[in-house]
């Protein structure tokens, strides 16, 4: 199962830690799902999910400054033996004494944001949907190409960052090169990003590694990109017939979710980065509407309705 250490969270969302004699180490959340607990300080806790961040807002804020001070204890007691990653109050509003002791009491850590409560919840959702998502690793070289996310596949030794480090010469800029992790973040969408040990390296064979940040700059690089499209490099095959029109679109699958795909044959010549360029724009092209084999198509069957007449 995917978790996040606690200690990545409150960095992340730059939370104020309120019980900082709680070790956060050991502390891992595996829901990206949030919970502002109203029916359980009431006193609900049937279907109670304790995996979850726990969020406390005005609502909640107010209702408790409603109770006696023994009710407050007795909820406070409930909610926070129950094992819960966290508690986060959001506006910097300020939890009281009792919470605080029985917090450090039970190892539960209270932190606080100067957020409104759907901007944090929003934020904290997007981020932990990301971190938490399904993931595998692939071999391949990720780069975004005018907006466009090319993941460039290929076997060891064909070309692939050969052709990622002239992309970034004209002007594109490298996610990761050689392992790509790959983050199904809804059905529509996969993320690809480094592992943090190759971040903006690139291996070239007979040269050795390249820091392509230190080398060609800061506005060459990016941390997260997501996935568009996918060319797959293979040697030249003869005997094999190539797709030459694109009027019926290819397609691979990473995680259940489908890419659109093209399988470009490498000989002497051709230039590999003005390919995925074209290739790039070509699908952008697509996406806004205009395909240009089927502009071709139409040329070609109203020539011929002409011819008949």
């Amino acid at each position: 199962m995917q978790s996040v250490e606690l200690k990545k969270i409150v960095k992340k969302l730059n939370l104020k830690n309120l019980t900082p004699d709680i070790a956060l180490d050991s502390i891992k959340v595996t829901q990206p799902d949030i919970n502002r607990p109203a029916l359980q300080l009431t006193g609900f806790f049937d279907h109670f999910d304790e995996e979850r961040v726990q969020v406390i807002g005005y609502v909640e804020y107010t209702y408790l400054e409603s109770l006696e001070r023994s009710r407050k204890i007795e909820m406070y007691n409930k909610l926070l033996s129950s094992k819960i990653p966290c508690i986060v109050y959001s506006r910097n509003m300020e939890p009281d004494e009792d919470i605080l002791g029985i917090a450090n009491k039970n190892g539960v850590p209270i932190f606080q944001t100067e957020k409104t409560t759907s901007s944090f919840m929003a934020e904290i959702i997007r981020w932990l949907n990301v971190q938490l998502a399904p993931t595998i690793s692939i071999h391949g070289v990720l780069v975004d190409v005018y907006g466009e996310g090319v993941l460039i596949m290929g076997e060891s030794g064909i070309g692939k960052s050969e052709a990622a480090l002239e992309l970034i010469k004209r002007g594109h800029r490298l996610v990761t090169d050689d392992v790509v992790e790959i983050r199904k973040v809804s059905d529509d969408t996969l993320i690809g990003t480094a592992p943090d040990i190759t971040r903006h390296f690139i291996e070239l064979r007979g040269i050795g590694i390249v820091d392509v940040k230190t080398l060609f700059g800061v506005e060459s690089v990016k941390e997260t990109q997501s996935i568009d499209l996918v060319i797959k490099l293979e040697d030249w095959d003869r005997d094999k017939e190539y797709d030459r029109l694109g009027l019926e679109e290819e397609y691979t699958e990473f995680l259940g979710n489908k890419v659109v795909c093209h399988s470009i044959p490498i000989r002497p010549g051709r230039n590999l980065a003005i390919i995925c360029e074209s290739a790039a724009v070509n699908y952008r092209q697509k996406k806004m509407g205009y395909n240009a084999a089927k502009e071709l198509y139409n040329r070609v069957q109203n020539n011929l309705a002409k011819k008949r007449v």
